[in-house]
């Protein structure tokens, strides 16, 4: 059996590598079992970095189709095109395609035009605003996939509410848990370059590791949303808040332009305070789970460092009105500011003062995600092509 794995994006990767590992321990307990990674873009995509697939224990891509245009439209039309062409030329029984972009969309469609099994991680997700490109979507992935893999109970009531067939959800639980478990001791491994390259010229720990032997007091910030960045005179108004909220505690941003350019504007020009504020380069995936993984909290608008946090326990607040999965909140160590100052002000200081809400790690985030999506994947289309 042939499985491709379609990635739109970096983020992409992480995914699907407990699937990938899945397949390859299958493999070598004799499983007649291949797949092939296909990635929309290039090979030299500066978006990501040398190590990742090192550092997740898996190959590169097989297949770049080389898709670079900024036009979601132009783009959609260059991935079908060339996915289609692929599918065409190899044989493929299954397609995997994970979140939400255009060029997964794009993936999704030309798969069940060529009457191939389709199957979508974290489906279910809904920001119920019609107006996000990104629920469009969601909306035609789920809608067309035969299977449709989710993180939590939430995602499945929203499938299920939307009309997909019962038999068609699965509960797998969230994947990411599975990097984090897999990974664990590299994890940790990546601490001593994560210490020398970011807290020790921070002063957080000495060459010789903490003297006090306590653990490091800092947060964690990313920032990428457009809306966020657009809106300087807001923006201002919550980093000055959380950054009185933090105290003498250290937050460390390792962020990517256009954030760092808009953020050092800030402090240039509009007079905010960036003293106890460090950016540092983007981290690979080992090093960033490390500091995040031993973070005071988390201040974030990306929801996958959100739900690691969740994993982790580590206290969250997240730069947006709503999740894609609302166990972090209910169940996990999230909490959901919005863009209001106040709210996050507010939190931040809860956050630093240790008065964080109680919460647990969801139902089924146990690292054996994959292992249920692919021997999902495998009976389904045992049963698909012999109807």
């Amino acid at each position: 059996m042939e499985i491709a794995i379609f990635c739109g994006a970096r983020p992409n990767f992480i995914k699907v590598a407990p699937v990938i590992r899945q397949i390859t321990n299958l493999q070598k307990k004799g499983e007649a079992l291949t797949y092939t990674l296909i990635y929309a873009g290039a090979e030299d995509d500066p978006t990501i970095e040398g190590t990742i697939f090192d550092d997740l224990d898996i190959q590169r891509p097989a297949v770049y189709l080389s898709v670079t245009c900024q036009n979601l439209n132009e783009l959609t039309g260059q991935v079908m095109a060339k996915f289609e062409a692929y599918l065409q030329d190899h044989h493929t029984d299954a397609v995997i395609v994970v979140d939400d972009l255009a060029s997964t969309m794009a993936a999704a469609i030309v798969t069940k035009k060529q009457g191939i099994l389709l199957a979508h991680i974290a489906a279910g997700t809904r920001s119920f605003d019609i107006k996000m490109p990104k629920e469009i979507n969601r909306l035609v992935i789920d809608g067309l996939s035969d299977l449709l893999f989710t993180a939590g109970i939430s995602n499945n009531s929203i499938a299920n509410r939307e009309g997909a067939e019962l038999s068609k959800v699965y509960c797998v639980g969230n994947i990411l848990t599975d990097n984090l478990r897999h990974c664990h001791n590299a994890i940790e491994a990546a601490g001593a370059e994560t210490s020398k390259d970011v807290l020790e010229p921070l002063g957080l720990v000495t060459s010789d590791g903490n003297d006090s032997g306590a653990k490091p007091r800092y947060i964690v910030f990313t920032l990428n949303r457009k809306a966020l960045l657009a809106d300087r005179d807001n923006l201002l108004a919550m980093l000055t808040g959380m950054l009185k909220a933090c105290g003498d505690t250290p937050v460390i941003a390792p962020l990517r332009n256009p954030a760092v350019e808009t953020i050092t504007s800030l402090g240039l020009h509009r007079g905010l305070d960036l003293r106890n504020f460090h950016i540092v380069n983007p981290l690979g995936y080992l090093p960033f789970a490390y500091l995040t993984k031993h973070a005071l909290g988390i201040i974030t608008d990306s929801g996958n460092v959100a739900e690691e946090a969740t994993f982790n326990q580590v206290p969250c607040i997240t730069l947006n009105s709503y999740t894609e999965h609302i166990e972090t909140v209910k169940v996990g160590t999230n909490v959901l500011v919005g863009e209001d100052a106040d709210k996050l002000a507010e939190a931040t200081r809860k956050m630093v003062s240790g008065q964080w809400k109680q919460s647990a790690i969801p139902e089924r985030w146990d690292g054996r995600v994959a292992e249920r999506i692919v021997q999902t994947v495998v009976d389904t289309a045992e049963k698909y092509y012999h109807k």
